[in-house]
């Protein structure tokens, strides 16, 4: 357990403690003295917080991932606009499989608050298959001008992606790789809270063709963009005068998760029909099964990804049980075959 605070080492060390499951063997105030821990304890799970002296959260994930693989879970700095999202976006990136949001910043009095949140997390950490896929250690930032709202016309197609546990890593690897010109909107739930959606959409409009946003109440459904549901929202696909515009509510979690990708699944296969390729990525838990059989019940398409790239596999593993699946993909594959099955529901137009 890595944290520059005392305080903090030891508040974390007894809820962790206190669990039924597991036992901190080690602490560390800083990367320098992580890594030689590390080298020596061969703990199962790191918990890692990102800004600290010497050597912070991401260059210490950077070495750990390089050099001893091993599942690695962040704790981020709670408050907002101070560049935590973006750092924790990027620790996403390199290889770290889950963050933990410390609920009152670098010093958190109140964080038993998120107790049970830093557990789930720890035994997700005990199902992830490290082996997947390979850190993104130096993202190619696309210099493409501008690209105003709206420029595209209303879509007629549409691609709707959930994904959880390693989902950030596993869209750098999808929504970059969609070209430019894509005759379909791009619907995203990535299960996150609150601000850190927001710097995920910004982090994937830099690395993409296709422009990336987070999706705001209202807004005009196009091809050719790709909009991202907002931490703490639902998302779903409504027809106001003919015309899909995306509507965002707060109702109860679904599967414990909100936004949730079934309504934004199930709603789409009722305003697009068959012109839907559904897409389950890696993921603890079940969200995106129901909606993807609903999409394939309506006639459209189905990719979920194959349990050898997957961090987790649960999500893609429910998908495929309840739904079945026009393809099963690596995800370096995910983006050609949404390609493909688009240009098949062309033709087939």
């Amino acid at each position: 357990m890595v944290d520059d605070s005392a305080f903090m080492r030891k508040v974390i060390t007894e809820i962790i403690d206190a669990s039924e499951d597991f036992h901190v063997v080690g602490t560390a105030r800083n990367g320098n003295d992580a890594l030689k821990q590390i080298h020596s304890l061969d703990p199962a799970i790191v918990t890692l917080d990102i800004e600290m002296p010497e050597l912070d959260g991401l260059q210490t994930l950077g070495y750990i991932m390089s050099e001893t693989p091993r599942p690695v879970v962040m704790l981020s700095a709670g408050e907002t606009g101070d560049g935590a999202e973006s750092l924790t976006i990027r620790a996403l990136e390199l290889g770290a499989i889950d963050f933990i949001r410390k609920p009152s910043g670098p010093i958190s009095l109140d964080l038993a608050t998120v107790r049970d949140r830093l557990l789930e997390a720890l035994r997700s950490a005990l199902h992830v298959n490290l082996g997947g896929v390979p850190m993104l250690a130096r993202p190619t930032l696309r210099n493409t001008p501008p690209r105003p709202s709206g420029a595209d016309g209303t879509a007629r197609r549409a691609v709707t992606i959930a994904a959880s546990t390693g989902g950030p890593r596993a869209l750098a690897e999808v929504i970059p790789n969609l070209p430019r010109h894509l005759d379909a909107a791009v619907l995203v739930v990535q299960h996150m809270p609150s601000g850190f959606t927001r710097s995920l959409a910004e982090r994937l409009n830099a690395l993409s063709s296709v422009p990336v946003c987070e999706a705001e109440h209202g807004m005009r459904v196009a091809s050719g963009r790709v909009y991202l549901a907002p931490g703490g929202f639902h998302m779903k696909v409504v027809l106001l005068d003919g015309a899909p515009m995306l509507s965002l509510d707060s109702s109860p979690p679904i599967w414990g998760v909100r936004p949730s990708a079934d309504p934004l699944f199930r709603s789409a296969a009722e305003v697009f029909g068959a012109e839907v390729v559904g897409v389950v990525l890696t993921g603890m838990g079940r969200d995106g099964a129901a909606g993807l059989r609903a999409i394939r019940e309506a006639g459209g398409h189905g990719i979920v990804q194959n349990r050898e790239s997957s961090i987790v596999y649960g999500m893609p593993q429910a998908a495929l049980t309840a739904a079945g699946a026009d393809r099963i993909a690596a995800i370096q594959d995910v983006a050609p075959t949404i390609v493909e099955l688009l240009a098949t529901r062309r033709a087939m137009a």
